[in-house]
């Protein structure tokens, strides 16, 4: 099994072709291709690794040159080629548009700890320069050169030389430039230093790939007739043919994300490995101890248990796809359809702990909405009704994308009250930036599942009450011989245990 788990790069050097980072951080919680993931300290058994570009094995753009491991994590040092694509590399990284490192490691060893994978054992597969660093706010910390920066001398020319990758660690094709464009260059040089007539006849267009080769290289260099070439060859109505058009391999997707906030707010425990049901011993009746007078009975009452029991139910998607756009696609392909239905499956589970949740919930006697005082004296309640129906406090409270906007707006006199600037003496703390945040000494989650600002629109939540089972989550692969296509299926289970129905409350406002 490979996961990927993006990290930061620290430092591009321009001149030397270099880019350093961290990694891999020990210990630290991480969203990966498979999910939530912590790698364990020393967990990663490294080699020379390639550097690659978005996780597309056929986009190398450097090797691993040297790495150190700390308590903290590995920090690594990349040398890049002498090719297009990672000259663009180091310029997107010392500008901050692709800024980001991306661990591939084949996992060896690990453990399910509440629905996050602890890995204790890997072995790293590759590295990649992408766009999103786990940390928004991890960017490029030091660029050590500029585009104005002075000629080089000879001595620093000498430099470079030295820098450049001998025989044994050649990481690029060096393959010498065609003749043509040398030719294209020395004519330009010469063109560009001579004086234009005043007049002159407009030669007729050839449109071809080495003269538009050549009007590039001339107009680079200032020359206004190559200039109007290139403009007349972008004229997409009159050489449509000969215009191509670029796809960015950035993915837009404003349909899924990964987002389960109702079973964020609950308890969470690892499903057991067999079965589709399992029990819970819970406590009906509990023993009494009374005031006794001397000499007399005491009080007793004999403690009554039951179980619970709870179903476990399987949550599975689909995709048939062609064993030629596997083949013939980029790699990335199957990563991000992979990850399109692990969004698939976050939607269901965290609609279906909902259903569960709903049928069982005590319905509050305060009515929510509208007002802040409707709000305070809700949650208010609410807390109640959990600690008397659970002897434990309410700590989280979930809400509907629509009751988060109504909170956000609820102001005094126009000050808002819990978006205040000025934290000092609020009610508490949301943001239109973040879907956590905190109400009247709350917890607060959004769901998508949940909807409107009417019934069932917030839940108050003591979370030891309502608790979350999950297994790993997995792909299986098939071929299907008959018409060559592969299918994909990724499935999990999962079960929702309702410990103390009376330790959650939802809003009724009937």
């Amino acid at each position: 099994m490979k996961v990927n788990i993006p990290m930061v790069v620290t430092a591009a050097d321009v001149v030397k072709r270099t880019l350093t980072g961290t990694i891999v951080t020990w210990n630290e919680q991480g969203n990966t291709s498979v999910g939530p993931t912590v790698f364990a300290k020393d967990s990663i058994e490294m080699k020379n690794v390639k550097l690659l570009l978005e996780h597309d094995k056929t986009r190398p753009i450097g090797k691993l040159a040297d790495y150190e491991i700390t308590d903290s994590g590995i920090t690594a040092r990349f040398v890049l080629a002498k090719t297009f694509s990672a000259d663009d590399a180091l310029e997107e990284a010392a500008t901050g548009l692709r800024d980001g490192f991306s661990v591939g490691a084949q996992i060896n060893e690990w453990t399910n700890n509440k629905g996050v994978m602890q890995i204790t054992s890997a072995t790293l597969d590759e590295v990649s320069l992408v766009t999103d660093p786990a940390i928004d706010s991890a960017r490029v910390s030091e660029v050590a050169a500029s585009e104005n920066e002075a000629p080089k001398q000879d001595s620093d020319l000498a430099t470079a030389d030295s820098d450049k990758p001998t025989e044994g660690d050649q990481v690029s094709d060096t393959t010498a430039p065609a003749p043509a464009v040398e030719e294209a260059v020395e004519a330009a040089k010469v063109e560009a230093a001579a004086p234009k007539p005043a007049f002159y006849t407009t030669p007729r267009l050839e449109f071809t790939k080495a003269k538009y080769l050549e009007n590039s290289i001339r107009a680079a260099l200032g020359d206004d007739d190559a200039r109007s070439y290139l403009r007349a060859a972008d004229n997409t109505t009159d050489n449509a043919g000969f215009i191509n058009t670029p796809q960015s391999t950035t993915l837009i997707n404003g349909v899924a994300n990964g987002d389960r906030g109702f079973i964020d707010a609950l308890s969470r425990e690892t499903l057991a490995a067999s079965g589709m049901t399992f029990e819970l011993p819970r406590i009906n009746t509990a023993p009494t101890v009374a005031l006794t007078n001397e000499e007399g009975a005491p009080s007793e009452t004999d403690m009554g248990t039951a179980y619970i029991s709870v179903d476990v139910k399987k949550f599975a998607g689909q995709q048939t796809v062609s064993v030629e756009l596997i083949d013939r696609s980029s790699p990335a392909f199957f990563s991000e359809l992979v990850r399109q239905m692990e969004f698939a499956y976050a939607k269901a589970t965290d609609a279906y702990a909902v259903t569960r949740a709903s049928a069982t919930a005590t319905a509050s006697t305060a009515k929510a909405g509208a007002t802040a005082a409707n709000y305070l004296a809700f949650f208010a309640n609410a807390a109640k009704n959990c600690y008397t129906g659970s002897l434990g406090f309410a700590r989280n409270v979930v809400v509907s994308p629509d009751v988060w906007a109504e909170i956000m707006g609820l102001n005094d006199n126009g000050r808002p009250i819990y978006i205040a600037s000025n934290p000092e003496n609020a009610g508490g703390a949301l943001s239109p930036r973040a879907l956590r945040g905190n109400v009247a000494g709350l917890d607060l989650y959004v769901s998508r599942s949940l909807s409107g600002t009417g019934d069932g629109s917030i839940y108050v939540i003591n979370p030891d009450a309502l608790t979350f089972y999950e297994s790993a989550r997995l792909t299986l692969q098939t071929n299907v011989i008959a018409s060559g296509q592969i299918s994909v299926m990724y499935y999990g289970y999962a079960a929702v245990a309702p410990k103390l129905p009376g330790g959650y409350t939802s809003n009724d406002n009937a």
